[in-house]
């Protein structure tokens, strides 16, 4: 068994989670159920598989990484930023387009925002990784929708109380300027804040690592573009100690594909699949 084994969990939060109705709270100033803001189907599912791998793995468990996607309200990639050439809402899961921009078909709701707005777009598409997608407004700190997954929570506390190392959370999309689906980096780096570029920290800690092993959501965006930063940045390469727990990660509704994808590429660099019950036989032996 390896010495070290790092478990990095990429953004298991209500908004992403397809819970059912007894997952569901009361918003206190409304009476009505709150919902999570972008559900992915069987996310749900998954981080039970999950919590269910931590306890039975617990012991041979190193390390336990968290991220969390942390948005604001007004965000680039929010309804709220934006609004049609005709001054109409603009709907969730609309791409928007650096030519669109200039055409006048969509412009930032605040027209002093239109120079870097255009700025940012045109860098997004010259990186070729991503169009432009407004997202329902979603992961917004201090919200219920921002909170880890009951089960995902309870067993990595459970670990914790256990007597193990404290788990570490990483905060990711704090910079409403830029969209960060990586844990590792934003889409496009903003030069002025830190949190945005290369998280060298984080990067290090996962490769002090024998056996770094990686799930959550969505295996079509924030899973697929933090192991595809961290195959590049990992200073130590060998990228076969990286092992993705496919049963622990869904992708976005339409996004099959990108998921699919994602995963054949991650296979050629040589990184292993397993699912969270074999992974957790292995670790058991």
């Amino acid at each position: 068994m390896p010495r070290s084994i790092h478990l990095l969990i990429i953004d298991p939060q209500n908004d992403f989670c397809d819970l059912p109705e007894a997952y569901l709270p009361t918003d206190p100033l409304t009476g009505n159920t709150m919902r999570p803001a972008l559900p992915v189907a069987g996310a749900h599912a998954d981080m039970q598989r999950l919590a269910r791998f931590i306890d039975a793995t617990a012991p041979a468990l190193t390390s336990i990484t968290v991220t969390l996607d942390s948005h604001h309200r007004l965000d680039i990639a929010h309804p709220t930023f934006w609004r049609t050439g005709d001054g109409e809402p603009v709907a969730p899961f609309t791409p928007i387009t650096a030519a669109q921009l200039h055409a006048g078909d969509f412009q930032p709701r605040h027209a002093d925002d239109l120079p870097r707005t255009r700025l940012y777009l045109e860098e997004l598409e010259a990186r070729g990784r991503y169009t432009l997608m407004v997202w329902p407004v979603h992961c917004e700190i201090g919200t219920w929708g921002h909170n880890v997954h009951a089960d995902v929570r309870a067993a990595y506390s459970r670990w914790e109380d256990a007597g193990q190392f404290i788990v570490r959370k990483v905060p990711k999309g704090t910079n409403p300027w830029t969209e960060h689906y990586s844990a590792l980096m934003a889409e496009v780096p903003d030069p002025d804040d830190p949190r945005s570029q290369l998280n060298r920290s984080l990067v290090d800690s996962l490769d002090r690592a024998e056996l770094i092993l990686i799930a959550g959501e969505a295996g079509s965006h924030c899973v697929k573009a933090t192991t595809e930063h961290l195959a590049e940045h990992l200073p130590g390469g060998n990228l076969s100690r990286v092992v993705l727990l496919t049963d622990c990660m869904s992708p976005v509704a339409g996004f099959a594909d990108a998921q699919s994808v994602f995963l054949q590429r991650m296979r050629d660099l040589g990184v292993q699949e397993r699912t969270s019950v074999d992974m957790a036989r292995a670790l058991q032996a």
